[in-house]
């Protein structure tokens, strides 16, 4: 069995792939174009990638490709009618990063809830010494406890998000962009009702035709001004420059963000202008990437391979 890793570089260069060597000959490429990958895939029977395109065009040449690995759980990139025309089956990964992003949920919300930017500069600017009082009120924060949490997308990761601010003491409610899903301990709501009564909101939702675009310029005016807004769902439910409006005009406190439109950030991002840590904080899309949730993504894969080739089939009764 040949293994082809063609963006290995997007699982990071510190996990070690040496495992699926037990089950064939493996080539690693840290980063593929869609012109590499039609070459380097020629006598792969298992491709892994995450981010590259899986179509007709770039797996022309793939002659004995049996399965595509996904490292996440979006599939947006693969073909599945093309894949299931060629009897290629395919694979992504559930499940693995919800801790890791629920974690990085609260992270980026108490950095900017506890104003966490202004006080680390203050201490750091020697401000703080020698000062006449033990402690320094200038940027006042408050607690969590009592607040509103709504939550845009109750699957696993919204819903490990609410129980955890159920035990801060928050109010949780949800907004179902589906209109299907119900559940029994939190309460569900409209959309502008979770606008309009969240202190936080948090986007834990796939991009589907109902959320690509949900957070515009509309809803952010609907949101309460000392609302905190967290995006750790797609890129494109968020319109960039409605929310650059909104916390420009100071139409909200603050909003973390873990996903772009573009990734990486794109030079004319205009989210990209606002330089103040204590009204948005934007990381590289790394909620999901903590060591031992990568470790688990990488595990998951090497079972995937492992069943998909090695157990046994089921075989059909006699007559």
């Amino acid at each position: 069995m040949h293994i082809v890793f063609l963006d290995a570089d997007t699982i990071g260069k510190d996990m070690d792939l040496s495992i699926f060597e037990k089950l064939g000959t493996v080539t690693i490429y840290g980063f593929s174009t869609q012109e590499e990958m039609r070459d380097r895939i020629t006598d792969a029977d298992v491709i892994i990638l995450n981010k590259m395109l899986v179509n007709a065009y770039t797996l022309e040449k793939a002659a004995h490709l049996k399965l595509v690995c996904v490292t996440a759980t979006g599939t947006n990139n693969l073909d599945k009618d093309y894949l299931a025309q060629r009897g290629i089956a395919w694979r992504n990964v559930a499940g693995y990063s919800t801790e890791c992003v629920t974690q990085h949920t609260f992270a980026m919300l108490f950095y900017l809830l506890e104003k966490l930017p202004y006080y680390d500069n203050y201490v750091k600017s020697e401000a703080y010494v020698n000062n006449t009082t033990f402690t320094h009120f200038a940027n006042v924060f408050h607690e969590i406890h009592g607040m509103t949490w709504g939550i845009i997308g109750l699957g696993a990761i919204g819903q490990r998000v609410a129980q955890i601010a159920a035990l801060f003491g928050c109010r949780v409610i949800y907004y179902s962009a589906s209109g299907c899903h119900d559940h029994p301990q939190y309460q569900r709501v409209s959309f502008e009702e979770l606008l309009t009564q969240s202190d936080i909101v948090s986007v834990h939702a796939p991009l589907t035709d109902r959320t690509e675009g949900l957070m515009d310029r509309k809803a952010f005016q609907q949101m309460k001004k000392s609302a905190i807004f967290l995006n750790l769902g797609r890129g494109q439910i968020v319109v960039e420059q409605d929310l650059a409006d909104a916390l420009t005009a100071g139409e909200l406190q603050a909003a973390g963000i873990d996903v772009l439109c573009t990734e990486p950030m794109s030079a004319d991002n205009p989210l990209k202008a606002i330089k103040d840590s204590e009204r948005l904080l934007i990381t590289p899309h790394i909620a999901w990437a903590g060591a031992e949730a990568r470790h688990r993504l990488m595990q998951t894969i090497w079972r995937q391979i492992d069943d998909f080739f090695h157990s046994p089939k089921i075989q059909p009764k006699p007559l």
